[in-house]
């Protein structure tokens, strides 16, 4: 086997990976988002029912949710469920649509989430630093770990850029098929 063949056959196979990572967290997100709609059913129960309110239950639909958009990110972009404007890359051919996908990569997706990590970074740590909870007495004491997720977010939308921009680079040199079609992902 060549050094080319072998490099070829590492970048598949990192894409892949990183594929994984973030389908696995993918499907967790997806078991969140039931159980999120089942607390928020719970809450609207216990308090037009039986009045009760339960703020760190009203909190924990927060959480979720945060954890939903943010730790999800990586996998709606491993899905290709993000937003795209479509004038070109609907009607692109394959390597079009790969050329597109990488210099969207390098030139959008890394340095947006290269900023959101400098900017969240001082945020986050000062969260973690004196442990900030909730605002409310009986709220959830763990606001550090919810605006941990943005440094989540930008991670795992770097580890699905990576992938993307390796798929599409072997597409670009013509080695995609290589390794057979594309898998598809399927939640």
């Amino acid at each position: 086997m060549s050094h080319r063949e072998a490099s070829v056959g590492a970048l598949y196979r990192l894409s892949c990976a990183l594929d994984a990572l973030n389908l696995a967290v993918g499907r967790l997100v997806t078991g969140l988002a039931l159980v999120m709609v089942l607390v928020q059913f719970l809450v609207v129960v216990l308090r037009y029912v039986y009045g009760l309110g339960f703020i760190w239950l009203q909190e924990s639909v927060l959480y979720m949710h945060a954890v939903i958009f943010m730790v999800g990110a990586g996998y709606t972009l491993l899905m290709d469920g993000h937003v795209r404007v479509d004038i070109f890359y609907r009607e692109a051919s394959r390597r079009r649509k790969a050329l597109i996908d990488l210099l969207g990569t390098v030139f959008f997706l890394f340095p947006f989430c290269i900023l959101v990590l400098y900017v969240s970074w001082p945020y986050v740590a000062n969260a973690w630093a004196v442990h900030e909870g909730s605002k409310e007495t009986s709220g959830i004491p763990g606001i550090y770990l919810l605006k941990t997720s943005i440094l989540i977010f930008a991670g795992l939308l770097i580890v699905q850029g990576v992938s993307k921009g390796a798929r599409a680079l072997l597409t670009l040199l013509g080695l995609d098929t290589a390794f057979g079609p594309r898998r598809e992902h399927h939640a």
